[in-house]
């Protein structure tokens, strides 16, 4: 290691000369399909033979390890490449994945999903964001610094994140002593906008609740029956609708959020973003951030109803149907999912049997300031010439709560590079290059300034 001070400009000046070289290795990870929920494996194996291949090329110690799943299975391969420069230094631990969402319907594809194609400015291709580009990174800052790296540093790129990472708690504890840090970089979030680069402060949690409505033993004639009895679908309705207030803002007692955010999100812009029609007209109270990060919301993801093709003139007697509460920053999820159930089965209109059962209940996250989030967001506005703001994230990244648990001593950073435009999980997935190449300068100066070399 040497204590010569490393050049801020040269850092960004090098990350743009070599970008060439970093964005065919994110083409080459691209090209393999490690979809983790597919039944065949064998490309998420070769995908961790690859990334282990490239932290090689850096003079790291890489191994490809797995931990057992709660259910027993063996989990996915994950890469652990490691760089120790003195037992003083700090040490860095790295977080991407290389497991990727399955391509979805091909012919919603402008090119071929896994052959990741460049367009005005853009690279798309499945993983070219999410979160392939996030490995792309972290190889990137580590090659930029080369052996001017004053860190410690462990890279943990792991193979089953877009499956619910089933063995990641697992894998924290059997190799602890491996992945040990003072402070975890995550990069799988988003920035701000293109070109506005952004640290992500908090996560909702989640809840997966299954809801059951009864009305009646059998279906019933609706001419005979239809108008004294409500259909079970019809109540379950009204009982979803119950959770909301006139503006669209859930009142359900009990849980928590709040109206203010850093950030204001111009609601014409949100719009575009979402590509929702000209007309509809946005729900809640307070800052529109505040309630994409820091309130809680309710959605409908799964109702098991008659199709249309195969309906009658009936009653239906019950019916099922699966919510998903996003909570809100600092709650506990389990007292959020408590509070939920109440509501439902309070509120069962009509005296409709109702019953809840809570599948599901993710941490959310909120980070405490610290120093590393300070040299974070200076290298952030650094690499970027733009200042870096405070973001939530309206998703969960459960890992984040498990290592602050396994590894409480660390301060964790979650950034990320992707940005509205980025489609993650969906058809024509993209990664603005020249984002990219700022987080590999802005990850490479984090590091230097840790080992105060900047």
């Amino acid at each position: 290691m040497t204590n010569t001070l490393i050049n801020t400009e040269e850092i960004k000046n090098q990350s743009l000369a070599r970008f060439p070289e970093f964005v065919q290795k994110l083409v080459e990870l691209v090209r393999i399909p490690s979809v983790s929920s597919a039944p065949d494996q064998e490309p998420v194996r070769r995908s961790a033979k690859a990334v282990a291949e490239m932290f090689e090329q850096l003079g790291m110690e890489t191994q490809i390890l797995s931990a057992p799943k709660g259910n027993g299975e063996e989990g996915a391969p994950a890469v652990v490449a490691r760089k120790i420069v003195s037992p003083e230094a700090p040490t860095v631990l790295l977080y991407a994945h290389h497991d990727v969402q399955p391509a979805g319907p091909l012919e919603r594809w402008k090119s071929e999903p896994f052959e990741a194609v460049e367009r005005e400015g853009r690279l798309y291709g499945r993983g070219t964001s999410d979160d392939k580009a996030g490995v792309i990174v972290h190889y990137g800052a580590l090659s930029l610094l080369g052996e001017q790296c004053p860190v410690n540093v462990t890279c943990y790129i792991e193979g089953e994140e877009e499956v619910g990472s089933p063995s990641f708690r697992n894998f924290l504890e059997t190799y602890h002593d491996l992945l040990k840090a003072d402070v975890i970089v995550v990069c799988d979030s988003d920035n701000w906008r293109v070109g506005e680069p952004a640290l992500t402060g908090s996560l909702r949690g989640v809840v997966t609740a299954d809801v059951h409505v009864q009305v009646g033993n059998s279906a019933l004639h609706s001419g005979a029956f239809g108008g004294p009895i409500l259909d079970a679908v019809t109540v379950g309705s009204m009982l979803v609708a119950s959770c909301y207030d006139e503006q669209g803002a859930l009142q359900i007692e009990g849980l928590k959020g709040s109206l203010d955010a850093e950030v204001e999100y111009p609601e014409a812009l949100f719009k575009e973003d979402a590509q929702l029609l000209d007309n509809y007209e946005l729900a809640g109270k307070g800052a529109l951030a505040s309630r994409l990060w820091y309130q809680p919301s309710l959605t409908v993801i799964g109702w098991d109803q008659r199709s249309v093709a195969d309906s009658a003139n009936a009653i239906a007697p019950e019916t099922n149907f699966r919510l998903s509460m996003r909570v809100a920053p600092g709650q506990d999820s389990v007292e959020a999912a408590e509070a939920l159930k109440a509501h439902l089965e309070s509120k069962a209109p009509f005296g409709a049997k109702v019953s809840v059962t809570i599948a599901e209940c993710g941490p959310s996250y909120q980070a405490q300031p610290s120093q590393a989030q300070k040299e974070m967001q200076w290298a952030l506005s650094e690499a970027f010439a733009h200042p870096c703001v405070e973001i939530g994230c309206g998703g969960a990244i459960p890992m984040t709560a498990d290592f602050q648990a396994v590894l409480p001593e660390a301060q964790i950073l979650i950034t990320g590079v992707e940005d509205p435009a980025t489609n993650a999980h969906s058809e024509n997935e993209s990664q603005d290059l020249g984002d990219l190449r700022k987080a590999i300068a802005a990850e490479a100066l984090l590091l230097a300034r840790l080992g105060k070399l900047v």
